[in-house]
């Protein structure tokens, strides 16, 4: 049986690069590429992509864990699938990436970088999912692009929506509320993301999952995302999941991205900020050449914060708190 992740990790496409069970057909299609398609009909396909920092282990093992599944006949894929692990080099040295981050580069953000080999990888990884829902047959597309956070987190488990000009999917919000979801944060501008790439470029209900804090293979402690597992195992085989047993999502929204234009910037966070950090009106947390951010609203929360970001890159992104019903009255 095909170890998804294994055959990545070896740099080797595998011996055949296609197969059948009694349920699925599975095709290759590139390095940490790999198609799904059930033998019956389905009404959706779906994209589920891990690994675009190559440090961000745990999403890797949850979908290797699902793929193994599938292929097992332990679960029954009622979806067309395309898994991908993003960043496969940066993978097996444990690094975020290599030489730039990669999503910053989709959209073809990617052509204004250097000609590197994360640059080709972030174009690839478009072809590939622009490619997959052009050859679907008629039904509903989503993405849902998972990854870690380099802090620790006062929510363990949220979401980003990519910016976007219509209302998002109800489906879509519902599933990630009975997956137990802690938070939900919507981008108000475009950018480089993979998930906005999907919902921008191919017209797919999309989500960007941050699942604890970034840890080596073997160390993360998966079952803090029990409930995240159960949904994606429940929307590959077509079940419904229970309804939320916790407490409601919370909802942000962004207000200001704390970009670093020169090398005298100073973030004025302690090193040890997690996610999500409050804090109130008047207080100055980003300075630089001529110009300095002060919380504008009587509370904002930080995203995100690094100060050693490349210059041109976000520092840090600000949040305030929002009703749900904004998020249909785009």
């Amino acid at each position: 049986m095909l170890d998804f992740l294994a055959v990545t990790l070896s740099g080797n496409p595998p011996p055949v690069a296609g197969g059948e069970t009694p349920n699925l057909k599975w095709h290759w299609l590139d390095e940490g590429v790999l198609m799904l398609t059930p033998i019956e009909s389905y009404t959706q396909s779906v994209v589920l992509s891990a690994g675009i920092h190559g440090n961000e282990t745990a999403p890797i093992e949850i979908l290797n864990q699902l793929v193994s599944d599938l292929l097992a006949g332990k679960l029954t894929l009622a979806i067309r699938l395309l898994v991908i692990f993003g960043n496969p080099p940066a993978i097996r040295t444990g690094k975020r990436y290599l030489t730039a981050d990669i999503n910053r580069m989709f959209g073809g953000f990617h052509q204004n970088d250097l000609p590197t080999d994360e640059a080709l990888r972030a174009e690839i990884l478009e072809q590939r999912m622009a490619e997959f829902f052009a050859t679907e047959l008629p039904s509903t597309r989503l993405h849902y692009d998972l990854h870690t956070a380099i802090r620790g987190s006062h929510h363990t488990r949220f979401g980003l929506l990519p910016y976007q000009t219509t209302p998002y999917s109800a489906a879509m919000l519902g599933w990630l509320k009975d997956s137990e979801l802690e938070a939900l944060v919507m981008h108000t501008a475009a950018g480089g993301t993979f998930a906005h790439f999907s919902s921008e470029f191919c017209q797919a209900a999309s989500c960007t999952l941050e699942l604890g804090k970034a840890l080596p293979f073997g160390e993360n402690h998966l079952e803090q995302f029990s409930s995240i597992t159960a949904g994606l195992r429940a929307l590959a085989s077509g079940e419904q999941l229970p309804e939320r047993s916790t407490g409601t999502i919370i909802f942000y929204r962004v207000v200001q991205s704390l970009l670093r234009q020169h090398a005298d910037f100073k973030l004025w966070v302690a090193d040890d900020t997690v996610n999500f950090t409050r804090y109130t009106q008047g207080t100055l947390l980003a300075e630089q050449l001529n110009e300095h951010y002060c919380v504008e609203h009587e509370y904002e929360w930080i995203l995100f914060p690094n100060p050693g970001v490349a210059l041109g890159l976000r520092a840090g992104i600000m949040l305030v708190q929002m009703d749900e019903s904004e998020l249909q009255k785009i």
